[in-house]
């Protein structure tokens, strides 16, 4: 059993045999084991944009996240698992944590091994560049390290040229309400390889 800690309410995790999933309605800050983990903390308040909307800065503290950061390390720390995280977080720094590679591979640092991956390699249309933090019995298996395909929205290109789309990024041409929930999603690929690092097989 592995316990999969700030998924999505039914989401990529759910109806899975031998994943027990923790949505927000379940409150995964307060699991006590005592399987190992896949956690997906929530990262708002921790990114590039952790003051809120560049339109609207300084609404929140960086790291005011209700402690579901430090639930999931502390999670990890005791039942073992891995922990994902946009790259470049800055929980990192805030919880003295090992950087990894970004060229790719694992480092172990103490009782930790973290790499640097990008989720496009797994089917996310953005690169979605990713710091794994792993803990305890894992499996470190071998990922496609490196930059991912970098996809770049015609239109934009057509209009502005290279420099502004690849500024702008995938992401920004998605025109749905549904862009941040799009953003967060974990591609299947990626999720099947958190489970299996988690879960030693």
């Amino acid at each position: 059993m592995i316990a999969a800690l700030f998924v999505e309410a039914g989401g990529c995790y759910f109806g899975l045999p031998g994943v027990d999933p923790w949505d927000k309605e379940r409150d995964a800050r307060f699991y006590r084991g005592p399987h190992p983990i896949v956690a997906h903390p929530p990262c708002e308040r921790w990114g590039r944009y952790w003051h809120g909307s560049p339109r609207k800065p300084h609404q929140y503290r960086m790291g005011d996240d209700g402690g579901t950061f430090a639930a999931a390390l502390r999670a990890l720390a005791l039942y073992g698992g891995i922990l994902e995280h946009p790259a470049y977080s800055n929980a990192w720094s805030a919880f003295d944590l090992p950087r990894p590679d970004s060229h790719g591979g694992w480092r172990l640092s103490g009782h930790f091994a973290v790499c640097h991956v990008e989720q496009g390699h797994y089917g996310h249309m953005a690169r979605k560049a990713t710091w794994l933090l792993a803990c305890g019995d894992v499996r470190l298996s071998e990922l496609i390290w490196g930059p991912a395909e970098q996809r770049l929205p015609q239109i934009c290109l057509e209009r502005y040229g290279y420099e502004k789309a690849r500024r702008s990024g995938v992401m920004a041409y998605v025109g749905c309400e549904d862009k941040s929930k799009i953003r967060a999603a974990t591609p299947l690929a990626f999720r099947d390889v958190l489970l299996s690092i988690a879960g030693n097989r």
